[in-house]
Order: structure tokens, then sequence, then C-alpha cells
């Protein structure tokens, strides 16, 4: 089928190519991407696609509403950074649970410097999976993450380094438990360490021969006496709830704090045993004070230059042929 993308709203045939395309670039669970979108001729409407979900590592695609929401911020970043203002409805339809949001550009206004330095950031967003280098993160930095957080209606609880060491125990433990499961290893190798001409999952280069998740467990903790946080800073994004509104939001909130990290020079990636395996989860939020929810694990510090994981292209991605009032 051949796609043509044409007006949205406020936006023209380029500006819809290129926000869509930005979207895209948001992180997914094993870079599965599980996004579609449908243009209309007043907005567009981001939907799961549930034949891109992990039955195993995701069996109530949870990670998947998330890697969504990561994209709907994207989007309404690039709207906005082309000067227009993006109407977001969440959950707009009780009757089509995947239809996630609806974003329309509306009026044109002059684009906040701080949205576009976020939009600037979205190509050169990694998921940085390798070691990361023994740098000193300064306080200001989670104080940053954690504003960018609340913006998006999520929270960002402090890990000291004595809750630092307990959870990189339970991700051991965790990671043991997926590995110890045939149906999760079996799931796990269909996505990752793929090559050729593959547009999805991680290939080996992003992980530099290496597991995903246990580079983790090698870095040391410690806290410079200049009070520094811990090497690497490690960050939660946690809800008061476990919805499925809740997910969509962390997903967005998600981004944003990626983005805002990237715009500071550092690098991010996932570690996702704690907050897959239901036990680990059930524990780390025990360990949190049960006031919140642990939905994202992040590390944030200073890698090596590595380039972006593949994508698939637009017309993959796109429900129908899009079509201009």
């Amino acid at each position: 089928m051949t796609i043509q993308v044409t007006k949205v709203g406020r936006l023209n045939s380029d500006q819809v190519n290129c926000v869509l395309r930005s979207a895209m670039l948001a992180p997914s669970t094993h870079n599965t991407q599980p996004w579609l979108f449908r243009c209309t001729s007043t907005g567009i409407e981001l939907h799961a696609d549930p034949r891109r979900m992990l039955p195993v590592t995701d069996p109530d695609g949870r990670e998947l509403v998330i890697s969504c929401g990561a994209a709907l911020f994207t989007l309404r970043t690039a709207i906005h950074a082309l000067g227009f203002h993006p109407a977001t409805t969440l959950m707009p339809s009780r009757a089509d649970p995947d239809l996630l949001a609806v974003v329309r550009p509306l009026a044109e206004r002059t684009p906040d410097p701080k949205v576009v330095r976020l939009a600037r950031a979205i190509p050169r967003r990694r998921t940085n999976r390798r070691p990361f280098l023994p740098t000193a993160i300064p306080r200001s930095t989670l104080t940053k993450l954690r504003h960018a957080t609340e913006l998006e209606h999520a929270w960002l609880p402090s890990l000291d380094a004595v809750q630092c060491r307990h959870l990189r125990d339970l991700s051991a433990s965790a990671r043991l438990d997926q590995l110890a499961d045939p149906a999760f290893v079996a799931e796990l190798g269909r996505w990752t360490h793929r090559g050729g001409e593959v547009r999805d999952g991680v290939p080996s280069y992003a992980t530099d021969g290496s597991p995903t998740d246990e580079g983790w467990l090698l870095e040391e903790f410690g806290t410079d006496g200049d009070g520094s946080r811990p090497d690497p800073l490690v960050v939660v994004i946690g809800s008061f709830s476990d919805g499925r509104l809740d997910r969509l939001q962390v997903g967005q909130a998600l981004q944003r704090v990626l983005l805002t990290a990237t715009g500071a020079g550092l690098d991010t990636s996932f570690i996702s045993p704690p907050v897959l395996v239901p036990s680990a989860r059930a524990e780390f939020r025990r360990l949190l004070g049960c006031g919140v929810w642990p939905q994202v694990l992040l590390r944030v510090g200073h890698g090596a230059p590595l380039p972006w994981t593949p994508r698939r292209p637009l017309e993959d991605v796109l429900l129908e042929t899009l079509v201009s009032a």
C-alpha cells in the first residue's frame, strides 16, 4: 500500500511526516515499537499495537502502554516545537481500549524554548546498555529529572546508596528468575542480538555482546565527599495507581526524563528485571515504602557513543492512508 501523508489540522504534509518520524524514535521494550498511528483531517491518533506485545516478558501489556506513552510525549513535543499547540486527549474511547490518545495540532503559538531543547534531543537520545564511566552526577541533575517527571503527573522517589545496593541484589535475583524460564529466554532471543535488514529488536552492537541489564550489576556504588549522588545515578519513575491511564502518563514522564538527560549530555538505560518480574516488583514497592508503584528503573550517567537502534518504516506504523480535509 502506498502511503501518502497529507495535511493534519494546522500541519502540512512535510510537518506531519516530521512529527510522526520523531514519535517513532521513542524507546520501547526490546525495541518492539508497539505503536500505530492514524491521521485524520483534525488530529493524529495513537494506538497500541497488540500484535507486538511480549506475551512472556509483558503479559499484561504494562510495558507496551508505557512505550506508547513515550511515543505520545515525543509526538506532542515535536508538534509544539514546530509552533503549534498539541491539544491531547488521553484514552478517548471506552469502546476501543487500544486507542490511547488523540493529538490535535491547534492554533499557532511561540514555542517554549525548553520544549524546543527537548525536541532537539529526540534524534540524539539512545538507550546505552554499555557500562557507564565512573563520573559523579550532581544533585542538581536529580532535581531536574524529578521536575520533568512531575510535569507529566508521575513521581520520582529518591534512592539512597543502601536502597541501590538492595535493588542491585533484587535485580540480580530477578534476572536469574527470568533466565530460568525457557519461554522468556526464547522470547528474549527473538528480539535481541539481531542483525541484517531487521528494523526492530535490539541489535548486537547495542549490547556490546552482553545481555541487557547485566552491566549495571558490575558497577560499584559510593558517595563522593562533595555530596554527589552514587555512581551511577539510579532513578525510579512511579505512579500512585497502576491502571492503564497511569502507565500512559508514566510513559510520557519517562520520555521527558530521557530527553532532559540527553539534553544535559547524559546517557540512560533501563534496569528491567525489578519491574518485569511480579515478585521482584512487589519487593521493589516495599523497598520504596509501598506508597508508589514502580514502573520504570533507569541508570543515568556518562557512556561511550552508540548508534541508535533501527526503526520500522513509516508505512508499517500507519493504520491507513491519510487524507486531507
